[in-house]
């Protein structure tokens, strides 16, 4: 039970960063809407993961464990469809410039938009779990 509650908070979280990060993520409905959304976002980690996981082993061992980017692209995938309210629509990042460094325009679709989202996703869930153990 405890691991469902922290896993609820984590995943909650993260689902209220996510907007403030990535300009093409949205949420609407307000703070029940991110907690249903980090419910199914935790049922879906804890129950579907390890059977995608499972199913895709092979490619997995070959991708040296990149093919886990698209699993958790799916299940974020999944999110949307179960939780109306939290969309991922392409975005586009405008040209930026800073030290002598020149980053040019970046433009993502909608699959770019689930991936890097996940990426972000992913990286906000470690840096959590990393802090609280």
């Amino acid at each position: 039970m405890k691991t469902l509650l922290r896993n609820l908070i984590i995943y909650s979280l993260i689902l209220f960063l996510l907007p403030q990060l990535i300009p093409g993520v949205t949420i609407g409905g307000g703070p029940w809407t991110i907690l249903i959304g980090g419910l199914v976002l935790t049922v879906l980690f804890l129950v579907l993961k390890p059977i995608l996981s499972i199913i895709s082993f092979p490619v997995n061992i070959v991708t040296l464990g990149l093919f886990n980017i698209f699993i958790n692209a799916i299940l974020l995938y999944l999110l949307t469809v179960f939780v109306t309210e939290v969309t991922i629509n392409a975005f586009t990042y405008t040209k930026m410039s800073f030290f002598g460094f020149t980053i040019p325009k970046l433009v993502f679709n909608t699959f770019f938009a689930y991936l890097y989202s996940t990426f972000v996703l992913t990286v906000i869930n470690s840096c959590i779990r990393w802090l609280i153990s």
